[in-house]
């Protein structure tokens, strides 16, 4: 599989840990991850804060990706819905700790999410 970041000249700068493009070429598997919450491992409890949410998400998508033999380097789209504009830095943040210099498509949308106490929700795909 040959995975080619598209960051061409003449389209603004790519943003922190951010592709504009990922192309994805030759025999590969591609896992494609469903909306996450913030919730503990019970399904009904989640921390307050949105940082909280956000590494409880995270984690969840690690165990996912590990569950089909990735890890976050195999991520090549990132989708995040925030539940207001204020959390856009702490989004950042968290994505730089979990994703370092690696760079992804990445969307981020502010929108009404369908519980009031989710702070975000992330989706994402990943091939290998």
């Amino acid at each position: 599989m040959t995975v080619i970041q598209h960051n061409p000249e003449g389209v603004f700068p790519p943003y922190r840990c951010y592709s504009h493009a990922m192309e994805i070429g030759g025999d590969s598997r591609l896992l494609v991850i469903s909306g996450l919450n913030g919730y503990l491992a019970d399904g009904i409890t989640m921390p307050e804060s949105f940082e909280e949410q956000g590494d409880l998400i995270w984690t969840h998508m690690g165990t996912i990706l590990r569950s089909a033999g990735m890890d976050y380097r195999d991520l090549v789209s990132v989708r995040t819905y925030l539940a207001a504009p204020e959390f856009d830095e702490a989004n950042v943040r968290l994505r730089v700790k979990y994703l370092g210099d690696h760079r992804v498509s990445l969307t981020v949308v502010c929108s009404q999410l369908l519980d009031p106490r989710w702070k975000l929700e992330i989706e994402a795909m990943a091939a290998k």
